[in-house]
C-alpha cells in the first residue's frame, strides 16, 4: 500500500467509479457490488467514454447479475492500466498526473523520499535515472468491493420458482468479483453469512497457490474483537484467509450504523492492539492445519493487515490511531463526498452537503433492513417520502428489490419501504382503534422507511446523465454525522494533504475529537433505548451493562490522555471537560425500574 489511507464504500453510487478517479494516483478505494443495474449501465457508459466496444447484458441471461459484475470490474482494470500506462509516459513537471501521483504520497514513503532527492538534484544524468526508477515505481491502487453479507435475496424464476442458492444475491455478487481479472479484495460487512462463506471457500480465486499467493483476497469489516476472532476462525476452518481487518466504529460511520453493546472505539482498538499477535496466531495455525490435509504444505499464513475508520478528521487524529495502536491504515470515507475529484455526488446534493449543519445529519430508522442508518435531512428522496405521505401515498414502487425481506403480507418477501407494504400496514392500523398520538407514532414508524435501492444509486444517475425516461431522481445519501464539520467543496489534492498534515482544512472550530463525538452518539443512542425500548427485565439488563461499558470506555479515555495529548494540542477545555461532562450525564442517567 502506498499510502495510509483508503477510501472505503460509499452507499451504491457514490464510490460506483471511485478507482476511475483515484486508483492511478495509488490510491485504493472500495465499491458497492450490491447493484447490478448501477453497474451495468455504468459499464455501458465507461465503455463509450473509453471508446471501447461492448453490447447489454440484459436479465435475460443466465447469470446476468454475476455476468454484469465481472464485466464492470474488468473494464475498471483495463481503464485503470491505460491510465498508468499513460501517467508513466508524462513528464516531471507542473499539472501532470505523474507529478500528481507522487506529490499525493505521504512523506514517510521511500517512493516520496526518492521524489523529493530527485527534485533537489542538480545534476541532468542523476536526475534523468531516478526519473526512470520513479516510474517503475508507479502502481495503482486497488480496486476492492464490498458486500454486505446479509443482502443475499433468494431470486426466482419467471414462473415463481426459487432459484438455486447460487443465485442468490450476494453469492452471485461473490463470484461475479471472483471471475474478474482484478487481483484485489473483497470486503465482507454487516455480519455473518454461512451461506456465502461457504460459497467463498469452493471458489478458486481465494485458494492459495503452491507459493501460498492468494489471487484475491477476503477483508473483514468489524466492530469488535470478539467478532473479528468469530468469522475469522471460521473462515479459517474452511481454509478462507482473512487479509485484513477493518475496524469500523458502530455509529460514527456513514451508512448502516451497527451500535455495539456500548463498546467505544478507543477499548475496542486496545484488545486488538493487546491480542493482535494472539489473533494472527491462532488463524494462522487453524489455516495452515486446514491445507496440510488438503495436501498443501504452506510455509506461512499470508500477512495481516489492520485499518480502522470511523469519524476520523485531522491529521493528529490519524496519526494517533496508527502510531499508538499499531495499525496499518485508516479510512477517510464521508470526508471524500466533499470530493468531486475522487467520488460520484450529484450538483445538487454535493452543495447542500457541503453547507449543512450539525442537525442536518442524524441517525433514522429508514433502512427496511432494521437497522440504524445515517440519513441527510436535506435531500431530495427524504422530501420525496414527505411528500408522498402528503398526497397520502406513502412508500416507494419496489423495481430493484435488493432490499425484500418481509413476509407478513406474502410468501415471497417485499420491502418495507414498498407501497405495496406500506399501504397494507397503515389498512392494519386503522383496524386497531388507538389514540391519535399512539397512530401517529405508529405511522411515523411505518412511513419513515425509505427506498435505498434506488435513492442511494440516483446521483450517477444525475451525474452521467444515465437515467431512463420517467425514472424517479430523487437522491438519498448517506453521510457520516463527522461531515457535518467539514464545509467545503475541496480538491483531491487538499483532502489528502490534510489527511497527512501537510495543510489543515478549515473545519468547524467547535468540532469535538473522534472518540468525544462517537461518545455523544453512543450517550445518545443510550438515552433513547431506555426511554423507548426497554420494556422487559432483559431489556433493562442490557441497558446497565451498555451503560456500564459506556463507563468503563470514558475511565480509559481518561487513562490515555497523557499519550492522546502528545499527537494533539488539547486544552483543558476542550477534551477532559467534555469527557468529564459525557461521564456525569451518563452517571445522572436513571434506568427504569425493575419490571415485577
Amino acid at each position: 500500500m502506498k499510502h495510509l489511507f483508503h477510501i472505503p464504500v460509499l452507499g451504491l453510487a457514490f464510490s460506483i467509479d471511485s478507482a476511475v478517479k483515484v486508483a492511478r494516483y495509488g490510491i485504493s478505494s472500495t465499491l458497492s457490488i450490491v447493484d447490478d443495474e448501477l453497474i451495468e449501465r455504468m459499464r455501458l457508459y465507461y465503455s463509450k467514454e473509453y471508446n471501447y466496444q461492448t453490447s447489454a447484458i440484459t436479465k435475460k441471461e443466465e447469470d446476468f447479475r454475476a455476468k454484469r459484475i465481472t464485466a464492470y470490474l474488468d473494464l475498471l482494470a483495463l481503464i485503470i492500466n491505460k491510465q498508468i500506462q499513460d501517467l508513466k509516459k508524462e513528464d516531471f513537471v507542473a499539472g501532470t498526473d505523474l507529478t500528481k501521483y507522487f506529490e499525493l504520497l505521504p512523506e514517510s514513503t521511500e517512493e516520496k523520499q526518492l521524489y523529493n532527492s530527485m527534485l533537489l538534484s542538480d545534476d541532468i544524468q542523476v536526475k534523468q535515472k531516478l526519473q526512470d526508477t520513479l516510474r517503475n515505481l508507479v502502481s495503482p491502487g486497488a480496486i476492492d468491493v464490498n458486500i454486505m453479507s446479509k443482502l443475499d435475496k433468494v431470486n426466482y424464476d419467471k414462473d415463481g420458482q426459487e432459484l438455486d442458492a447460487a443465485y442468490c444475491d450476494a453469492v452471485a455478487a461473490l463470484r461475479g468479483f471472483a471471475n474478474s481479472k482484478l487481483n484485489s479484495s473483497v470486503i465482507l460487512s454487516a455480519g455473518m453469512n454461512p451461506r456465502l462463506y461457504s460459497q467463498l471457500a469452493e471458489l478458486n480465486a481465494f485458494k492459495p497457490d503452491k507459493d501460498g499467493l492468494l489471487p484475491k483476497k477476503v477483508i473483514l469489516k468489524v466492530s469488535d474483537y470478539r467478532s473479528a476472532l468469530i468469522q475469522a476462525k471460521y473462515l479459517a476452518k474452511k481454509g478462507v484467509w482473512i487479509s485484513e481487518f477493518r475496524v469500523e466504529s458502530g455509529l460514527n460511520c456513514g451508512g448502516h450504523a451497527f451500535a455495539t453493546d456500548g463498546y467505544l472505539l478507543g477499548p475496542i482498538l486496545e484488545e486488538f492492539k493487546q491480542k493482535k499477535q494472539e489473533l494472527i496466531n491462532e488463524l494462522s495455525a487453524t489455516y495452515l492445519a486446514y491445507w496440510h490435509e488438503e495436501g498443501k504444505q504452506l510455509k506461512s499464513a499470508p500477512k495481516i493487515r489492520f485499518t480502522l475508520q470511523g469519524g476520523i478528521g485531522t491529521a493528529e487524529e490519524q496519526n494517533f490511531l496508527l502510531q499508538h495502536y499499531e495499525f496499518d491504515g485508516t479510512g477517510w470515507g464521508s470526508p471524500f463526498l466533499l470530493v468531486p475529484e475522487a467520488t460520484t455526488v450529484d450538483d445538487n446534493t454535493l452543495y447542500d452537503l457541503a453547507h449543512a449543519k450539525e442537525e442536518d445529519f442524524y441517525i433514522s430508522n429508514s433502512s427496511p433492513l432494521g437497522v440504524l442508518f445515517n440519513n441527510f435531512k436535506k435531500s431530495t428522496a427524504e422530501a420525496k417520502r414527505l411528500e408522498r405521505i402528503e398526497k397520502k401515498r406513502p412508500g416507494s414502487p419496489c423495481l430493484k428489490k435488493y432490499l425484500v425481506a418481509n413476509k407478513e403480507f406474502s410468501t415471497q418477501p417485499i420491502c418495507t419501504a414498498s407501497r405495496e407494504y406500506q399501504n397494507k400496514k397503515i389498512l392494519q392500523l386503522n383496524e386497531l382503534n388507538l389514540t391519535d398520538e399512539a397512530y401517529k407514532k405508529s405511522f411515523d414508524e411505518i412511513t419513515e422507511k425509505t427506498c435505498l435501492c434506488e435513492g442511494l444509486a440516483t446521483a450517477a444517475y444525475i451525474k452521467y446523465d444515465i437515467a431512463k425516461r420517467k425514472e424517479d431522481t430523487s437522491v438519498s445519501i448517506c453521510p457520516g454525522p463527522n461531515t457535518a464539520y467539514f464545509n467545503g467543496i475541496y480538491s483531491l489534492k487538499q483532502m489528502v494533504d490534510h489527511i497527512y498534515g501537510r495543510v489543515t482544512l478549515n473545519l468547524a472550530p467547535h468540532r469535538p475529537h473522534m472518540f468525544i463525538n462517537e461518545l455523544q452518539l453512543y450517550i445518545e443512542y443510550f438515552e433513547r433505548f431506555i426511554t423507548t425500548k426497554v420494556n422487559d427485565n432483559k431489556q433493562l439488563k442490557f441497558a446497565e451493562k451498555f451503560k456500564n461499558q459506556l463507563l468503563d470506555g470514558i475511565s480509559y479515555y481518561f487513562s490515555i490522555f497523557d499519550k492522546l495529548s502528545t499527537f494533539q494540542d488539547f486544552k483543558e477545555d476542550s477534551f477532559l471537560k467534555l469527557l468529564r461532562e459525557k461521564k456525569q450525564k451518563l452517571e445522572l442517567a436513571v434506568l427504569p425500574s425493575p419490571l415485577i
